[in-house]
C-alpha cells in the first residue's frame, strides 16, 4: 500500500482546519476586548435574557420571525423546482402554482390581520 495517495486527503484536512482555525484564533489574539453595557446586553430576542421566566413580553417578535422562516422555505422549495422545471412537466408546473396560491391566500390573511405591521 503506497501512502502517497493519501497525501491529497492529508492536505484536504489541513487546509480545511486552516480556514477554519487560523482566523478564529486570529480574532481572538489580536482582536479588541472592550466590552460595554451595550455590547453585552441582549439583542434580537425582545426581552432581557436573565429576568423572571413568568414576566410579560411582546409576542410580535416571534410572530413575525415566524412568517420570516415560513417565506424563506418558501423560497426554497422554488430553487429545486425551478431547475428541474423541464423534467417536471406540466403536472410539477401546476403543483407548485397550487403550493404558490396557498402561500398567497396565506400572506393576504396575515396582512389583511395586521400581523406584518410593527408599531
Amino acid at each position: 500500500m503506497n501512502l502517497d495517495q493519501y497525501l491529497p486527503v492529508l492536505l484536504f484536512i489541513l487546509v480545511g482546519l486552516g480556514v477554519g482555525v487560523l482566523p478564529q484564533a486570529l480574532g481572538y489574539l489580536l482582536g479588541p476586548n472592550r466590552p460595554d453595557a451595550a455590547k453585552n446586553s441582549p439583542y434580537e430576542c425582545g426581552f432581557e435574557a436573565f429576568e423572571d421566566a413568568r414576566m410579560k413580553f411582546d409576542v410580535r417578535y416571534y410572530l413575525v420571525a415566524i412568517l420570516f422562516i415560513l417565506f424563506d422555505l418558501e423560497i426554497a422549495f422554488l430553487f429545486p423546482w425551478a431547475v428541474a422545471l423541464k423534467e417536471v412537466g406540466m403536472t410539477g408546473f401546476l403543483a407548485v402554482v397550487v403550493f404558490l396560491a396557498i402561500l398567497v391566500v396565506g400572506f393576504a390573511y396575515e396582512w389583511k390581520k395586521g400581523a406584518l405591521d410593527w408599531e
